[in-house]
């Protein structure tokens, strides 16, 4: 569930055309086919179509244009041309393919905030809602092609683990006199996040204390400072007609670190999606220590304490859950018990982490 298109789309399309026109240096840019895409709430996405005359004849595009949020914020500082940079430095590498960014404005006097436009990728993406694992083309495919696919998709996150983040990626990095470890300036800009959700956070408020707590308390000694996508899943890539990965998406909370945060988040959005849907997992698609056995066959860095990193992902996504909550209900999109459902199911996913790491011998 995604915004409405709120612009008015005359005014959009003749501000896009316009700064289209400038960038590639032509008189006549059209564009058509204004369209906000079902899924998304952490930016303003809009699909649209542009054409304009070159050596002869007329080339079109469809293009994405994400503008910076201004009225639904799910994070504390978002920041879309950072986005775009992202993906400009992971072209140059292969194995993590992006889609191509077309241009970036900083200004906010053309559409009230900086956005960038880059080219549409195409192909097909795992659903959320419903679960993939439910219902959608990845229902269709058989057992040995949804393990292809699932293959496809960790060998990315691999590859992007595999980027040395001092080719191209000093944008990531902190101040000079910043010395704190990649993991615990994550850690500290997550209790940043966690206090500024605290209007939100109406869900499982103990469970949440207890487990940012235990998190803070029980930091593992990883001073690994790698590329990290910070939304890594299925649903956040699109597949070819070949089962490819055309194109990973959203990178608006790419950051350094272990890669255990990436790893974490993948499992827990699996779990996310089927056992804690009451679901089962897609014959083909491997259960927890599948994924964690296939990520290090293919390369990926070995991960200790991952029921760890899987705490930190339960509560970020509570945290998104619990604003996305709020903002669905705020613009009339569902209901607050509906909204509801979202925050509590990983409530208790945090719970059953949380008791589990509580328990745990040593």
């Amino acid at each position: 569930m995604s915004p409405s298109l709120k612009r008015d789309p005359d005014t959009t399309g003749h501000t896009l055309a316009g700064v289209l026109a400038d960038h590639l240096g032509v008189g006549d840019v059209t564009v058509t086919d204004l369209t906000v895409p079902k899924a998304g709430f952490s930016n303003e996405t809009v699909f649209f179509h542009a054409s304009w005359p070159q050596d002869g004849h007329r080339t079109h595009r469809d293009l994405v244009l994400r503008v910076e949020p201004t009225d639904h914020q799910l994070f504390v500082r978002p920041d879309a041309p950072r986005q775009a940079q992202m993906m400009s430095e992971l072209a140059r590498h292969p194995g993590v393919p992006v889609p191509q960014v077309v241009l970036t404005v900083l200004e906010t006097d053309l559409l009230g905030a900086a956005f960038f436009i880059m080219e549409r990728a195409h192909g097909r993406v795992p659903g959320d809602v419903p679960s993939w694992h439910q219902k959608g083309w990845t229902v269709d495919l058989s057992p040995g092609a949804r393990a292809r696919m699932h293959d496809a998709a960790l060998e990315s996150l691999v590859a992007l683990h595999q980027i040395d983040p001092g080719d191209g990626f000093s944008f990531l990095r902190p101040s000079p006199g910043d010395t704190r470890p990649a993991l615990d300036r994550y850690l500290d800009d997550l209790q940043q996040w966690f206090d500024w959700c605290g209007p939100s956070r109406r869900f499982g408020v103990e469970v949440l204390d207890a487990a940012l707590t235990y998190l803070l308390d029980n930091r593992p000694k990883d001073r690994t400072e790698g590329l990290v996508w910070g939304d890594a899943r299925v649903g956040n890539m699109v597949f070819a007609h070949d089962l490819s990965v055309a194109a990973l998406l959203d990178w608006e909370g790419a950051t350094l670190g272990p890669p255990g945060i990436d790893l974490g988040w993948w499992l827990m959005f699996e779990d996310f999606l089927c056992e804690a849907q009451d679901l089962d997992r897609l014959d083909g698609v491997p259960d927890r220590s599948g994924i964690i056995a296939r990520y290090h066959e293919l390369g990926g860095t070995d991960v200790d304490d991952v029921d760890w990193y899987e705490l930190v992902a339960c509560v970020v996504m509570t945290l998104i859950n619990s604003r996305l909550a709020d903002l669905l209900v705020a613009g009339g999109q569902v209901p607050e018990r509906v909204a509801a459902t979202y925050p509590m199911r990983t409530v208790e996913m945090t719970r059953l982490r949380l008791a589990a790491l509580s328990t745990a011998p040593g």
